[in-house]
Protein backbone atom coordinates (compact mmCIF):
# COMPACT_ATOMS: atom_id res chain seq x y z
CA UNK A 1 0.00 0.00 0.00
CA UNK A 2 1.20 3.51 -0.86
CA UNK A 3 2.61 5.08 2.01
CA UNK A 4 0.11 8.05 1.38
CA UNK A 5 -3.42 7.55 0.36
CA UNK A 6 -4.07 9.39 -2.64
CA UNK A 7 -6.59 11.46 -1.54
CA UNK A 8 -4.43 13.01 1.50
CA UNK A 9 -1.71 13.52 -1.54
CA UNK A 10 -4.40 15.60 -4.01
CA UNK A 11 -5.67 17.90 -0.56
CA UNK A 12 -2.11 18.71 -0.31
CA UNK A 13 -1.54 19.81 -3.67
CA UNK A 14 -4.67 21.92 -3.31
CA UNK A 15 -3.68 23.24 -0.14
CA UNK A 16 -0.29 24.22 -1.47
CA UNK A 17 -2.29 25.42 -4.84
CA UNK A 18 -4.15 27.32 -2.99
CA UNK A 19 -1.76 29.18 -0.77
CA UNK A 20 0.27 30.25 -3.99
CA UNK A 21 -2.74 31.46 -5.57
CA UNK A 22 -3.35 33.82 -2.87
CA UNK A 23 0.02 34.93 -2.62
CA UNK A 24 -0.06 35.55 -6.52
CA UNK A 25 -3.38 37.92 -6.11
CA UNK A 26 -1.93 39.57 -3.08
CA UNK A 27 1.30 40.63 -5.29
CA UNK A 28 -0.63 41.75 -8.39
CA UNK A 29 -3.30 43.54 -6.26
CA UNK A 30 -0.13 45.44 -3.58
CA UNK A 31 1.51 46.22 -7.21
CA UNK A 32 -2.15 47.75 -8.38
CA UNK A 33 -3.05 49.60 -5.32
CA UNK A 34 -0.94 49.79 -2.30
CA UNK A 35 -0.50 47.03 0.63
CA UNK A 36 -2.80 49.83 2.27
CA UNK A 37 -5.16 49.93 -0.41
CA UNK A 38 -5.80 46.42 -1.22
CA UNK A 39 -8.10 44.42 0.99
CA UNK A 40 -8.51 40.45 2.22
CA UNK A 41 -11.44 40.80 0.59
CA UNK A 42 -9.57 41.80 -2.51
CA UNK A 43 -6.60 39.48 -2.25
CA UNK A 44 -9.51 36.43 -1.71
CA UNK A 45 -11.53 37.08 -4.51
CA UNK A 46 -8.77 37.23 -7.11
CA UNK A 47 -7.76 33.85 -5.65
CA UNK A 48 -11.42 32.88 -6.33
CA UNK A 49 -11.82 32.02 -2.65
CA UNK A 50 -13.58 33.31 0.91
CA UNK A 51 -12.33 35.27 3.17
CA UNK A 52 -12.57 32.26 5.48
CA UNK A 53 -10.65 30.37 3.34
CA UNK A 54 -8.20 33.11 3.16
CA UNK A 55 -7.73 32.90 6.85
CA UNK A 56 -7.04 29.18 6.71
CA UNK A 57 -3.71 29.91 5.36
CA UNK A 58 -2.34 33.96 6.50
CA UNK A 59 -3.64 35.28 9.80
CA UNK A 60 -3.72 38.60 8.28
CA UNK A 61 -2.45 40.40 4.86
CA UNK A 62 0.66 41.02 6.26
CA UNK A 63 1.47 37.68 7.03
CA UNK A 64 2.07 37.64 2.81
CA UNK A 65 4.47 40.26 3.19
CA UNK A 66 6.87 37.35 4.88
CA UNK A 67 7.99 33.97 3.54
CA UNK A 68 6.58 30.87 4.78
CA UNK A 69 7.68 30.62 8.05
CA UNK A 70 6.88 26.86 8.08
CA UNK A 71 8.52 26.17 4.91
CA UNK A 72 12.04 28.55 5.93
CA UNK A 73 12.47 26.74 9.03
CA UNK A 74 12.11 23.46 7.67
CA UNK A 75 14.63 24.48 5.18
CA UNK A 76 16.98 25.51 7.54
CA UNK A 77 16.37 22.39 9.81
CA UNK A 78 16.98 19.82 6.40
CA UNK A 79 19.84 21.98 5.78
CA UNK A 80 21.14 21.74 9.38
CA UNK A 81 20.26 17.54 9.32
CA UNK A 82 22.61 17.25 6.00
CA UNK A 83 25.76 18.83 7.32
CA UNK A 84 28.82 16.42 8.48
CA UNK A 85 27.88 15.04 11.86
CA UNK A 86 31.64 16.27 12.75
CA UNK A 87 31.51 20.16 11.32
CA UNK A 88 31.36 22.46 13.98
CA UNK A 89 27.99 23.18 15.90
CA UNK A 90 28.41 27.10 14.92
CA UNK A 91 30.04 26.03 11.45
CA UNK A 92 27.38 23.80 10.72
CA UNK A 93 24.09 26.11 11.73
CA UNK A 94 26.19 29.12 9.78
CA UNK A 95 26.10 27.30 6.54
CA UNK A 96 22.20 25.76 6.96
CA UNK A 97 21.43 29.45 7.20
CA UNK A 98 23.08 30.65 4.18
CA UNK A 99 21.89 28.01 1.93
CA UNK A 100 18.36 28.63 3.29
CA UNK A 101 18.82 32.13 2.56
CA UNK A 102 20.40 31.26 -0.95
CA UNK A 103 17.12 29.40 -1.89
CA UNK A 104 14.48 31.55 -0.56
CA UNK A 105 16.57 34.75 -2.23
CA UNK A 106 16.33 32.99 -5.36
CA UNK A 107 12.68 31.55 -4.60
CA UNK A 108 10.87 34.63 -6.68
CA UNK A 109 8.63 34.92 -3.36
CA UNK A 110 6.69 37.69 -2.85
CA UNK A 111 7.81 38.00 0.31
CA UNK A 112 10.82 38.28 -0.33
CA UNK A 113 10.21 41.23 -2.72
CA UNK A 114 11.48 44.80 -1.36
CA UNK A 115 7.95 45.76 1.19
CA UNK A 116 5.42 47.56 -0.29
CA UNK A 117 6.12 51.53 0.94
CA UNK A 118 5.46 51.87 5.05
CA UNK A 119 5.43 48.05 5.35
CA UNK A 120 9.40 48.18 6.14
CA UNK A 121 9.23 48.49 9.71
CA UNK A 122 6.21 45.90 10.07
CA UNK A 123 7.77 43.76 7.86
CA UNK A 124 11.43 43.42 9.80
CA UNK A 125 9.05 43.27 13.21
CA UNK A 126 7.43 40.44 12.22
CA UNK A 127 10.56 38.51 10.78
CA UNK A 128 12.54 39.19 14.02
CA UNK A 129 9.64 37.73 16.16
CA UNK A 130 9.58 34.69 13.67
CA UNK A 131 13.11 34.16 14.20
CA UNK A 132 13.10 34.31 18.29
CA UNK A 133 9.96 31.78 17.72
CA UNK A 134 11.96 29.47 16.18
CA UNK A 135 15.15 29.81 18.19
CA UNK A 136 13.77 26.70 20.77
CA UNK A 137 13.97 24.50 18.31
CA UNK A 138 16.88 25.37 17.02
CA UNK A 139 18.66 25.16 20.18
CA UNK A 140 17.50 21.34 20.44
CA UNK A 141 18.92 20.56 17.16
CA UNK A 142 22.31 22.08 17.71
CA UNK A 143 22.50 19.96 21.05
CA UNK A 144 21.64 16.75 19.23
CA UNK A 145 24.83 17.51 17.10
CA UNK A 146 27.09 18.34 20.55
CA UNK A 147 30.00 15.62 20.95
CA UNK A 148 29.46 13.07 23.75
CA UNK A 149 30.16 14.50 27.29
CA UNK A 150 29.87 18.13 26.33
CA UNK A 151 29.14 19.88 29.25
CA UNK A 152 26.04 21.65 30.13
CA UNK A 153 24.95 20.89 26.43
CA UNK A 154 21.80 22.71 27.15
CA UNK A 155 23.17 25.44 27.66
CA UNK A 156 25.91 25.30 25.14
CA UNK A 157 23.26 24.62 22.54
CA UNK A 158 20.91 27.71 23.46
CA UNK A 159 23.60 30.33 23.45
CA UNK A 160 24.77 28.68 20.16
CA UNK A 161 21.30 29.21 18.54
CA UNK A 162 20.35 32.22 20.14
CA UNK A 163 23.94 33.75 18.99
CA UNK A 164 23.63 32.78 15.49
CA UNK A 165 19.65 33.82 14.91
CA UNK A 166 20.91 37.38 16.98
CA UNK A 167 23.32 37.61 13.77
CA UNK A 168 20.66 36.68 12.08
CA UNK A 169 18.32 39.06 13.49
CA UNK A 170 21.10 41.75 13.41
CA UNK A 171 20.85 41.48 9.49
CA UNK A 172 17.28 41.93 9.50
CA UNK A 173 17.48 45.07 11.43
CA UNK A 174 20.30 46.35 9.66
CA UNK A 175 19.33 45.93 6.44
CA UNK A 176 16.07 47.67 6.99
CA UNK A 177 18.28 50.64 8.33
CA UNK A 178 20.22 50.65 5.13
CA UNK A 179 16.76 50.51 2.89
CA UNK A 180 15.80 53.51 5.09
CA UNK A 181 18.47 55.60 5.15
CA UNK A 182 18.46 55.21 1.21
CA UNK A 183 15.19 56.08 0.99
CA UNK A 184 15.32 58.97 2.80
CA UNK A 185 18.85 60.23 1.23
CA UNK A 186 16.99 59.38 -2.10
CA UNK A 187 14.06 61.68 -1.40
CA UNK A 188 12.15 58.84 -3.48
CA UNK A 189 10.56 56.96 -0.82
CA UNK A 190 12.66 54.08 -2.55
CA UNK A 191 16.16 52.35 -1.03
CA UNK A 192 19.12 54.00 -2.34
CA UNK A 193 21.33 52.09 -4.52
CA UNK A 194 24.10 50.94 -1.64
CA UNK A 195 21.19 49.74 0.19
CA UNK A 196 19.88 47.75 -2.61
CA UNK A 197 22.62 46.16 -3.27
CA UNK A 198 23.38 45.16 0.05
CA UNK A 199 20.27 42.76 0.47
CA UNK A 200 19.34 40.44 3.50
CA UNK A 201 21.20 37.51 2.26
CA UNK A 202 24.46 39.09 1.21
CA UNK A 203 24.89 40.43 4.58
CA UNK A 204 24.11 37.39 6.36
CA UNK A 205 27.99 35.69 5.52
CA UNK A 206 29.38 38.94 6.90
CA UNK A 207 28.16 38.37 10.00
CA UNK A 208 28.45 35.07 10.34
CA UNK A 209 32.16 35.56 9.99
CA UNK A 210 31.58 37.56 12.90
CA UNK A 211 30.47 34.89 14.76
CA UNK A 212 33.03 33.00 13.50
CA UNK A 213 35.67 34.93 15.59
CA UNK A 214 33.99 34.89 18.83
CA UNK A 215 35.09 31.71 21.06
CA UNK A 216 33.78 28.24 19.71
CA UNK A 217 31.02 27.56 22.50
CA UNK A 218 29.44 25.01 20.81
CA UNK A 219 32.93 22.92 21.08
CA UNK A 220 33.92 20.17 24.71
CA UNK A 221 37.71 22.61 24.78
CA UNK A 222 35.50 25.76 25.49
Amino acid sequence: MPATPPQAGLRARKKERTRHELRDSAARLFAARGFAGTTIADIAAGANVSERTFFRYFDSKEALLLPDGAELFARIEAELAARPAAEPPLDAVGAALLAAARAFGSSGELALAPAPKGTESLVMARLVQEFVDFEDRLATLVERRLPPGTPEPDLRAAVLAGAALAATRAVLRTHGERRSAGAAASGTGAAGTGASASGAAALLPAALDLLAHLPRIGTIEV
